[in-house]
Order: structure tokens, then sequence, then C-alpha cells
């Protein structure tokens, strides 16, 4: 991710500072400093557009796993439609069907909780990368009003 280089740039500038004696502060090159904040405003569209695309991918996966279990239950469905005539071959479509339909179901949700899950470890990811910049911001900022 090129937030988290451009942080670490911010990192080296902060440690590679002139020290300020028996103050325990340091003299950085603040256009250095503004240009590296600069690039990291640029930057944080693409990684907000990055985790939007994240929630749609999630989304639209979400709906096809629905789809898939639709159409395997309406499958079979159909199979034991055409079955129920014969006695014994009704029975065992009625358990293959039921079975279907609970593997379908049970595909569906770990299909869904496993992509909540994807999605919701990227918006976290994205979330403390802002929360970090956010806070290195604040922090230079207030350095700057020392």
């Amino acid at each position: 991710m090129e937030i988290l280089s451009l942080i670490e740039a911010l990192e080296d500038i902060a440690e590679k500072g002139l020290p300020v004696p028996f103050s325990g502060k340091s003299i950085v090159d603040t256009q250095e400093i503004l240009d590296i904040i600069q690039e990291i405003r640029l930057k944080l569209p693409e990684d907000l557009k990055q985790a939007m695309w994240v929630k749609d991918e999630r989304q639209r996966i979400l709906l096809e796993a629905q789809k898939e279990a639709n159409g395997i239950i309406k499958e079979a469905e159909n199979k034991i439609a055409s079955l129920v005539d014969e006695n014994e071959i009704s029975k065992k479509a009625y358990e293959q069907a039921s079975e279907i339909i609970a593997s379908a179901k049970k595909n569906a949700r770990e299909i869904r909780l496993g992509t909540k899950e994807y999605a919701d470890e990227i918006l976290a990811n994205v979330e403390k990368i802002i929360q970090e910049t956010l806070d290195v911001i604040h922090s230079n900022r207030e350095e700057l009003r020392k």
C-alpha cells in the first residue's frame, strides 16, 4: 500500500531530524513533510475506492451465491416433482432433494459469512490505515503549532 510507504517516509523524516538540545524535539524539513501529507491526501481516495469495491464485490458474491442456491433449490424441486409418481423413487428423491437443499443453504451461508468476514477485514485494515494517518497528521499539526 502506497500510503503505508508515505507514512514510513514521514517517520524517517521525523527520525532524521536534527535534535534540539535539552528539548526532546527535532528540526525537520517542513516542506518535505507537507509534500508527503499532500500525497497521502491524494492517495486516500484510492484506498476508499478500494474499500467500496470490496464492499460491492462482497454484495455481488452474496447475490451470486443466493442465485446459485435458488437455482439448486429449483433444480431439486423439479427433480422432486418429476419423481413424485413413483413411490420408492419418490422417497429417494425427497431425501436427495432435502440433502441438496440443506447443502445449498449451508454453502450459501458459508459463502455469505466468508465474504462478510473478508470485507470486514479489508475495511478494518483501511480504517486502521486512515486512523494511523490521521494520528500522524494530528501529531504533526500539534508539533507545528508548538
